[in-house]
């Protein structure tokens, strides 16, 4: 940040390629070229003594790779470094705590991408009102949506600028994301009111004034029925298929047609997320939401042989349904957003937060009777209010009596693994 009220902002921004059957080709075979070059990476360190595990001895590696084997060399020399680079990084990672050891990418079960690592490569020009161009490496160029300004032509300079960008490949296409990098002033602080938010799955979102945000089905009944058809086709091919025998292309195909499916509903419900946060960080200049910890919360309850579950498949659905509500990416957004905004976003504890009586403060598990109906069991009390409503006034409770939970030294702790020692190399 400098001294004139202004920083430096590092975002993201996501666009839909138009590739046609060809272009769209080359890309599938770059993915496939930066996934084979990670597996040789891989395969190259777990080969190699610990002392001979450098960074110069891995590009050295990958460059052979490349004379060698004549499929890689479809792969932009740049994006092969940026695979080098992501792989060390991925190994950091593991060594301080903050991910799981690398490991080997299979080729149903791993998201294509490429990257492009400099920005000045991509040429990118906005050639119509929802059309851009950009100039890919070795595929050519490509028109892409633009449903966002970005900071090109005479609008880009050494502090707006694209620094970078990366193709990804998921069920309903090819996606270019943009990094970019933008000089903007320090917002002022926001001087909108304070609310608590209280998640839920009949309603997603209810805030301590008494407005609420829903949603309905992500999926069209019609959409509904081809999927749960397109399940039951798929676990029928399955059952028939025998044992070590590879999947067949027509199970491929009816598995790509139900991943289209879910990647629509989860694109429809981060539309709904951004439009709904973004409504929320406007009007609010702090907000509290519980910490939950959601990775708990949907552990599955089929226990063991010896001590078999109870409701293994009520509590099934119930994690679906917490799942598909992805509080945690709403959390997210409204984080940024509000930092934007000059707002803030505070957590609170979540314990009896549902079970405490906003009004006169007692605590009692059945206060709530039903899932809207909160009735306070206490005689001098006797509130009665919506449940929603009610938890969320506890949450904002709670952030004024002080007990906002503030993260050590101002920053994420990070637990390194058990068993793994920190080392610059291995």
């Amino acid at each position: 940040m400098s001294d004139h009220g202004v920083e430096t902002r590092q975002f993201g921004h996501r666009a839909r390629l138009a590739l046609s059957p060809a272009l769209a080709l080359k890309a599938d075979g770059q993915a496939h070229a930066a996934r084979t070059m990670w597996n040789c990476l891989h395969a190259w360190w777990q080969m190699m003594p610990k002392e001979k595990r450098t960074l110069a001895n891995a590009d050295a590696a990958i460059r052979q790779a490349r004379q060698d084997i004549d499929f890689l060399a479809v792969l932009p020399a740049q994006a092969a470094q940026a695979v080098l680079k992501t792989y060390f990084q991925a190994w950091k990672n593991c060594w301080d705590g903050r991910a799981d050891a690398p490991n080997f990418k299979a080729r149903f079960r791993t998201a294509l991408t490429v990257d492009v690592p400099q920005g000045r490569d991509l040429n990118i020009v906005r050639v119509h009102r929802r059309w851009g161009m950009a100039n890919l490496p070795k595929i050519g160029r490509v028109r892409f949506r633009w449903t966002k300004d970005l900071p090109v032509g005479k609008h880009a300079d050494k502090d707006n600028r694209i620094t970078g960008a990366r193709l990804v490949k998921d069920p309903l296409g090819w996606h270019i994301a943009f990094r970019a990098q933008s000089l903007e002033p320090v917002p002022e602080p926001h001087q909108g009111p304070e609310t608590g938010i209280d998640v839920g799955i009949t309603v997603p979102l209810a805030l301590s004034d008494g407005e609420t945000y829903g949603h309905g089905a992500w999926l069209t009944a019609r959409e509904q029925a081809r999927l749960l058809g397109l399940e039951q086709c798929a676990a029928r091919r399955k059952k028939h298929r025998k044992p070590g025998e590879r999947t067949s292309r027509r199970l491929h195909h009816t598995y790509d047609q139900i991943a289209g499916l879910r990647a629509k509903a989860k694109r429809r419900a981060s539309d709904w997320q951004h439009k709904t946060t973004t409504k929320i960080a406007d009007t609010y200049g702090t907000v509290v939401v519980e910490a939950l910890t959601i990775t708990n919360m949907v552990k599955s309850a089929k226990g063991t042989v010896d001590q078999p579950g109870k409701n293994v498949a009520q509590k099934s659905g119930l994690n679906r349904s917490v799942s598909g509500e992805a509080w945690g990416r709403t959390v997210t957004m409204l984080t940024y957003k509000l930092a934007r905004r000059g707002g803030t976003l505070a957590k609170v504890p979540a314990p009896n937060t549902s079970r405490r009586c906003s009004a006169c403060g007692f605590t009692t598990p059945g206060s709530r009777e039903t899932q809207a109906l909160f009735v306070c069991k206490n005689p001098d009390c006797g509130w009665t209010g919506n449940a929603d409503h009610n938890a969320a006034r506890n949450i904002l409770h709670l952030y004024r009596t002080g007990h906002a939970l503030i993260p050590a030294a101002g920053r994420a702790v990070a637990r390194r693994a058990r068993r793994v020692k920190p080392a610059t190399a291995r």
